[in-house]
């Protein structure tokens, strides 16, 4: 079947919801509205108010009672109408879901799922635009997802539900209206499962989310200018799939990250750190990172798209890695950018 990655979400809510009477989902305006981009649509008629909860516009509690429902034994799906008020949830995924299975003495797992949408493309501005990913790469406990497709958005969610962990859904905000082919008896997705999306041989490019799909236009692009990029859709960002990394990068030799975070505290940090300590004397080069600027976002189309990698950006760093020169890390064309951080 043909659908988006919204309506994937959608399949897979309903699929678990009837797989195992312990699902349920809640949120603001999941329930009669259908959720803000129609993830939940449908589900309340379906399943019942007591399955698909309508909640008061208050994110720390919805996540704390999606923390005790899961100690209590259930598998609460949480959605947050966006990831920037994530922040205000802090101390309920960081010191309670996160903690909790180590504090029981490994006896109380707390399968919740958070879901919430994220990321640049509609010139939002500072408080609905921002990557959320990066401040959770140092919390142990928990897992973070990222989808870039239907199938995977449809296996991810399947398999972030049926995981005894806290996990962090990240979905991307342009990506909702993503078309593709689902196949619904599609298997769960292990978490930390990396997928090759392209195969090359001359430069690996490890991506994400709305990154990778820019990732995967630039590397098909370069193939014009005999350049053969192997492109790394990472899926779960926390843990990551380092093996897949490194095997790939025995192939090539070259390595870049893509990521719409700001540059310092990335993901792609994490990524070249494994693979230089692993695989230095397999590096032909300097790895590179591509990322946002350190900047808050504002809410001028022009500026924003300015401050994220393009496609364009992606085959000039391309372009440079395959040249064997890496330039200064940082800002979107690999070279320092102004913050606005006083100094």
């Amino acid at each position: 079947m043909t659908t988006t990655v919204s309506g994937a979400l959608r399949e897979a809510l309903k699929l678990a919801m009837k797989q195992d009477s312990s699902v349920f989902v809640m949120g603001e305006d999941v329930g009669a509205y259908g959720g803000i981009y129609n993830v939940t649509r449908g589900l309340m008629k379906e399943f019942g108010e007591l399955r698909v909860l309508d909640t008061p516009m208050a994110e720390i509690t919805i996540v704390g009672a999606g923390v005790g429902s899961a100690v209590a034994g259930m598998r609460p799906v949480v959605e947050l109408m966006y990831a920037d008020f994530i922040p205000i949830t802090m101390d309920q995924i960081i010191n309670n879901a996160a903690k909790y299975y180590y504090l029981s003495g490994c006896k109380t797992p707390v399968p919740l799922v958070i879901r919430a949408n994220f990321g640049t493309g509609k010139a939002e501005g500072a408080h609905q635009s921002q990557t959320a990913e990066g401040w959770f790469m140092n919390i142990p406990g928990l897992k973070v997802v990222m989808p870039s497709n239907p199938q995977d958005a449809f296996g991810l969610l399947l398999g972030s539900i049926r995981d005894n962990n806290p996990v962090l859904f990240l979905e991307h905000k342009l990506l909702y209206g993503e078309k593709g082919e689902l196949d619904p008896d599609a298997q769960p997705i292990n978490l930390s499962e990396a997928k090759i999306c392209k195969v090359g041989s001359d430069l690996t490019v490890v991506s994400c989310g709305l990154m990778l799909r820019r990732a995967l236009q630039a590397a098909e692009e370069m193939e014009q200018e005999a350049i053969s990029v192997e492109v790394i859709d990472l899926r779960t960002i926390k843990p990551f799939d380092a093996e897949t990394v490194c095997e790939s990068l025995g192939k090539t030799g070259l390595l870049m990250t893509v990521e719409e975070n700001p540059y310092e505290g990335g993901w792609g940090a994490l990524v070249v750190d494994t693979v230089v300590s692993q695989m230095f004397y397999d590096l032909k080069a300097p790895p590179l990172r591509i990322a946002s600027t350190d900047t808050p976002l504002p809410a001028a189309p022009s500026l924003e798209g300015a401050m994220v990698p393009s496609v364009a950006d992606i085959k000039s760093a391309i372009r440079r890695s395959d040249n064997g020169s890496s330039g200064s890390p940082g800002g979107v064309s690999g070279s320092r950018k102004t913050s606005t951080i006083r100094k």
